[in-house]
């Protein structure tokens, strides 16, 4: 089982896990990975996949979609059925379930939440479908549920972030803006950045399910119960952007009275640097369609492959140019 004990691993193992994972994608594997359910030797038409999309909730999400929509094409020897689950769990159980009775030869997937999958993971491997987890992980009892997972290292993330605010804030008071409760991104970058920073130096916490609305109303609800924080870190830019409007409509200068250490590197996420706002940027990067692509076509035609691939981050401070901004793909 792919459980969260597997992903705990510092910020020099995702480099490493990286070079290793792409020699494995492109030469074979190891022994830890699968064929999943592939069952019968490819045909020669296309490969049919159904991907689904756990929602549209930031500029991150919007950027994944569209690598993976570019990469799984028809030219590129794929029949796609894309279904937005809109942040719903019950929606993309039944998107799951509607690959099932289409017959799909790949099913690929972001998973809203972590944990109830146990019951459509099952079904879809009696089904004989492989399956490919994308960006977000699962906590699941269904052995061998999937074949490969291929994103970012959540827990990385975090443990960078936490990591510049103990060099440069070492006594902040910081404010925790959650993601979505019970996603992976949420467990694993706050269990990164809290283990480096310290409970004791977090005065609270809220989510703002990723969004930057709800990321506005959660700072502005915090500002009035922690007067004192003088830190925020946010889960994801859209967020830490909401929060920027709520910290300006109470008075306060963002990036000085509020330090600002966000989760994304987006575009918008990127110029809060260059304009002062945000002060520290650990990327998650979303282009890696051509990934998944290269991952379903070994999948398909029954090669083995890592349990994981590890999309590569770097990380941003103050010192960004605009010219970085603007030539971003995303």
């Amino acid at each position: 089982m792919f459980g969260k004990t597997m992903r705990t691993r510092g910020l020099a193992a995702v480099v490493t896990v990286l070079a290793l994972g792409l020699t494995a994608c492109s030469g074979g594997g190891d022994e830890t990975g699968g064929t999943g359910g592939q069952s019968a030797a490819p045909g020669s038409g296309p490969i049919k996949v159904g991907f689904s999309q756990l929602g549209a909730e930031s500029g991150w999400r919007t950027a994944n979609t569209e690598s993976v929509k570019a990469s799984l094409t028809a030219e590129n020897g794929i029949d796609l059925t894309f279904v937005d689950a809109q942040q719903k769990q019950e929606n993309q159980i039944k998107a799951l379930r509607d690959f099932i009775d289409q017959g799909v030869d790949v099913i690929a997937f972001s998973p809203v939440v972590e944990t109830g999958w146990d019951e459509v993971l099952q079904e879809i491997k009696d089904a004989e479908i492989p399956v490919v987890l994308v960006d977000r992980t699962v906590d699941t009892t269904v052995v061998d549920a999937y074949v490969t997972w291929i994103g970012a290292d959540f827990e990385a993330e975090g443990t960078t972030a936490g990591e510049w605010v103990t060099v440069n804030y070492p006594d902040a008071k910081i404010f925790e803006l959650q993601g979505t409760l019970g996603s992976g991104a949420q467990v694993d970058r706050e269990a990164g950045f809290d283990t480096i920073v310290g409970q004791q130096n977090i005065v609270g916490k809220a989510s703002g399910n990723f969004t930057r609305a709800e990321g506005k109303a959660a700072m502005e609800a915090a500002l009035q119960a922690y007067p004192d924080m003088d830190l925020l870190f946010t889960h994801n830019d859209d967020m830490g952007l909401g929060a920027i409007e709520a910290m300006e409509a109470a008075g306060k200068k963002p990036g000085e009275d509020i330090q600002i250490v966000s989760v994304d590197g987006v575009r918008d996420g990127l110029q809060a640097l260059v304009d002062k706002k945000f002060n520290y940027v650990v990327e998650c990067n979303p282009v890696f369609g051509d990934q998944i692509l290269d991952t379903i076509k070994k999948v398909y035609a029954g090669e083995q492959l890592p349990r994981e691939t590890i999309v590569f981050d770097q990380a941003f401070d103050q010192t960004i140019t605009q010219a970085e901004v603007d030539a971003r793909a995303y």
